[in-house]
């Protein structure tokens, strides 16, 4: 049966105080910049410290499966601390961290999912969940691919349109906050794992797709989008993760393919190797947390930290803190 393989989490995940202090941490320095008026030059990737790279993988580990948004912690955080720019080709490779993270995480639902899938095919049982789950998946990744594709093609550029400005992620994040919160408390939450349809993937992949937009959070689209359909919290974030596992791969591969291309000036290899274990690590944990949390919890704490990162952050922006660019 496969509800045995995916709904339980692989670890006790006893770490809340740490991803609710990193949120706090994560959240203070948004606003640390009030206090200082930022630069209005551009500057080239910075070469990053073994502390600074940690960090920076923490970020990415942490903001990568919670529904905050990896995309524009990692944009924010380094602006609002005056570090410096990392550079794609630093933050393309640790998010190779989150993908083996969540891979090895998952490895034993990939396996039951791609093997229930072909025994089905071979029995012509169309009905198997397995069957369902796999082709959710697949269908639900295309959306992604299809408009990646599209923005390659006719938005070059698209790292420094409107879209992926702070004033954006601003407004994204606190958009998101409030339909997770309708979400919350219009959605039913009476279908498990052993209820899902090749539909969820579908709609559950046309709402990854607004992660294209930081500040909107893959897994918190999905994660909005399953309880919207009905789906129970835990059964609706398990999905979201599988359903990420092809969504975070190719792109990742795509951008460490364009970055390995552009060079990597200014990136150490100390630096790389350290941001992304850091990445890896806390991605794990992240995902076994989250998993546990919401067994028992509501997403409120998001809801509202979401909320407080997109006001503070246009609040900096009022303020001559962050540039909105």
């Amino acid at each position: 049966m496969i509800l045995k393989n995916l709904s339980r989490s692989r670890s006790p995940a006893k770490f809340p105080l740490l991803v609710l202090s990193t949120m706090a941490i994560l959240l203070l320095t948004a606003t640390i910049s009030l206090a200082q008026p930022a630069t209005t030059t551009a500057t080239p990737p910075v070469s990053l410290n073994l502390f600074q790279a940690i960090f920076l993988g923490l970020v990415q580990g942490v903001t990568e499966f919670l529904p905050i948004s990896s995309s524009a912690h990692l944009k924010v955080i380094p602006e609002a601390l005056h570090w410096g720019d990392p550079g794609v080709a630093f933050t393309a490779i640790i998010q190779l961290g989150s993908i083996a993270a969540v891979i090895w995480f998952f490895w034993n639902d990939i396996v039951t999912v791609i093997t229930g899938a072909y025994t089905a095919i071979q029995k012509k049982d169309y009905r198997s969940l397995e069957f369902q789950m796999a082709i959710g998946i697949a269908l639900g990744t295309l959306p992604l691919i299809g408009i990646g594709l599209l923005i390659k093609k006719f938005i070059p550029d698209f790292d420094n349109s409107p879209l992926r400005s702070l004033g954006a992620i601003a407004i994204a994040s606190i958009f998101m906050s409030i339909l997770l919160g309708i979400a919350e408390k219009i959605g039913q939450r009476k279908r498990d794992l052993n209820h899902l349809t090749i539909g969820d993937g579908v709609l559950m992949g046309l709402a990854q797709c607004l992660a294209f937009v930081p500040g909107c959070s893959r897994s918190g689209a999905t994660l909005t989008a399953g309880l919207f359909m009905g789906l129970e919290r835990p059964a609706a974030a398990r999905f979201s993760f599988l359903l990420g596992i092809p969504a975070i791969t190719i792109p990742g591969l795509v951008e460490v393919k364009d970055a390995i291309s552009a060079g990597f000036s200014g990136v150490s290899a100390v630096s790389l190797i350290v941001g992304t274990l850091s990445a890896a690590v806390f991605s794990y944990l992240s995902i076994a947390w989250l998993l546990k949390f919401l067994q028992t919890h509501n997403t409120f704490i998001f809801i509202w930290y979401r909320l407080a990162f997109g006001v503070a952050i246009l609040s900096a922006i009022a303020t001559g803190g962050l540039l909105n660019n």
